[in-house]
């Protein structure tokens, strides 16, 4: 399949795989090396949170479009990628593994998180507790429900089906497919995700992520609540045709938070956004984030 040149040039920027002990778990991330071969610590960093059953990678071909201003990482949470999985996990300890991934990076206060679907959750729990260390926080269809939401299928039921081992690499990666389902005319972002998801196991191949994270997920929060409670700048992107993110629960956010929070739609994107429309995506940040470079917050924290 053709991959275009700007994905290619992606590719070529040099990161490190490195690893963080946090709470007996060893978590894995991404840290792109600075094009110009040294390290300005007083670049803010930004930090790439992928969605659940998701993995650093996602971001590979995202992360360098920012490196001019940004030290930037993707990370492995616990349970997804190259990280330890756990026998419990918890919205809180995800957030003390992205914390723990900012401070062996050496990220200072202007720490900036982008999280993509579950990994917005992630953000917003993060910054709730973390709030002073942080800037700000950008929710990529993250969509935030209100407390009376009706869902349309059980909200307990586990997002991840259960994983299956394939005789080869091959058959495994030809069963690769996102999830929520929905098609995706790029197909080399496709081929290029689905071969950093599986790993070698007795008997084949299977994907990387822990299938019973769900089963063993404590969900002790209100995130509506906690939406309306953050220290830290926040901005909310959604795909103009997600299903997960509809314009009713576009409206519902806005109305939730002040007026200082933007909202921008991608054209022509359903849930994995940045999959579908990825240069879209990556001016629209570019663009936010130059906009926080050169303003003061206008929010006033609770």
């Amino acid at each position: 399949m053709e991959r275009p040149s700007w994905f290619k040039r992606a590719l070529e920027f040099d990161y490190s795989d490195r690893y963080v002990d946090c709470d007996g778990a060893k978590i894995h991330y991404l840290l792109w090396n600075d094009p110009n071969g040294k390290v300005d610590a007083d670049r803010p960093g930004l930090v790439f949170i992928h969605g659940s059953g998701a993995h650093a990678h996602w971001w590979t071909f995202i992360a360098p479009f920012f490196l001019t201003h940004y030290r930037v990482m993707a990370i492995d949470l616990a349970g997804a990628g190259d990280s330890e999985h756990l026998s419990d996990y918890s919205l809180e300890s995800f957030g003390a593994q992205v914390m723990s991934a900012v401070k062996d990076a050496g990220f200072d206060q202007n720490t900036i998180l982008v999280g993509h679907s579950f990994g917005g959750f992630i953000a917003i729990k993060t910054a709730l507790i973390y709030g002073d260390s942080l800037a700000g926080i950008v929710l990529a269809d993250s969509a935030v429900r209100p407390p009376d939401f009706e869902w349309e299928r059980d909200p307990r039921r586990s997002p991840i089906r259960p994983r299956r081992v394939y005789e080869t690499f091959e058959a495994a990666l030809g069963r690769f497919r996102l999830m929520p389902p929905q098609d995706c005319k790029n197909d080399y972002l496709l081929d290029y995700i689905g071969r950093h998801s599986l790993i070698e196991v007795e008997g084949g191949w299977t994907w990387k992520f822990d299938d019973t994270m769900f089963d063993n997920f404590n969900m002790t929060t209100d995130t509506h609540k906690d939406l309306t409670a953050l220290r830290c700048r926040m901005a909310v992107f959604y795909g103009e045709d997600s299903y997960l993110f509809t314009q009713e629960l576009a409206d519902y956010m806005f109305s939730a938070l002040d007026k200082s929070v933007s909202f921008t739609s991608i054209p022509e994107a359903q849930h994995h956004l940045f999959l579908d429309q990825p240069l879209a995506f990556v001016s629209a940040l570019r663009t936010l984030l130059a906009e926080w470079r050169h303003s003061r917050p206008l929010r006033k924290f609770r």
